[in-house]
């Protein structure tokens, strides 16, 4: 087993990630002593990383990602879908975490529910989800496909390998998902406004770039205009009790 966070990621050839776990652990620091639910938790890195302080489950519906998952501190792994989350007891935990995972599942108003069930009264729901702005932003400045740009813009989709497609929603769908039950949004932040716009690639290689694109992400994460073009929405619900 790798111990070693960069190491791991080097091995999965997405060391870039470190800072999209930085920022969103970060923006989750208050997360101690509790029960946690990870739901498509993919390679274990957050599961794993909440598991130091908390008692953590994960279920994740890939086998193949399950057998390469990072398991530096403990937690219990499940195999599956929904099907799994409605087994779970009614009000049993703090927080549940669904990050960058309602793109590619049809069943959103479902698993919600079942969200909303499990979760004590004054608990937690950490979504993590694309926002097409910030693509449309890398389409433009990084990549500078100004076609696919506007292919976006006027309502196109991408595909992600291995995922899919990216089936988009915005934060009127989640209140739209979340209408039928006692739970409100909290806050909206961003994650990955800037750094991946970042052209100069040996830059990114210095320890003090990484350390310096922290700090700005974390400073500009919850002001609109940064978050409206950020690429991923990091939405925050609370359940009222």
């Amino acid at each position: 087993m790798i111990d070693d966070l960069n190491t791991y990621l080097e091995n999965l050839n997405s060391k870039w990630s470190i800072l999209f776990y930085r920022v969103v652990w970060e923006q989750l620091s208050h997360i101690n002593n509790l029960k946690v639910l990870d739901y498509g938790s993919g390679f274990g890195i957050t599961a794993s990383h909440f598991a130091k302080n908390n008692d953590v489950l994960a279920i994740e519906p890939d086998v193949e990602t399950v057998e390469k998952r990072f398991c530096k501190n403990n937690y219990k792994q499940i195999v599956g879908e929904i099907d799994q989350l409605k087994k779970l007891k009614d009000n049993s935990f703090d927080v549940v975490l669904c990050h960058n995972v309602l793109e590619y599942i049809k069943e959103r108003k479902d698993i919600f529910q079942e969200f909303y069930r499990i979760l004590k009264p004054n608990g937690i729901i950490s979504i993590v989800k694309h926002n097409p702005l910030g693509k449309i932003m890398e389409k433009v400045v990084y990549e500078n496909n100004v076609d696919e740009a506007i292919y976006l813009l006027n309502g196109g989709t991408i595909n992600i390998p291995p995922f899919g497609e990216v089936n988009y929603y915005n934060i009127n769908d989640i209140i739209d998902l979340v209408k039928d039950m006692n739970i409100a949004i909290e806050k909206v932040l961003g994650i990955k406004t800037f750094w991946a716009l970042q052209q100069n690639h040996e830059l990114k290689n210095q320890q003090d770039w990484e350390e310096k694109m922290f700090d700005i992400e974390m400073k500009v994460s919850n002001i609109d205009e940064y978050i409206n073009i950020s690429y991923f929405n990091h939405v925050l619900l609370k359940k009222i009790s």
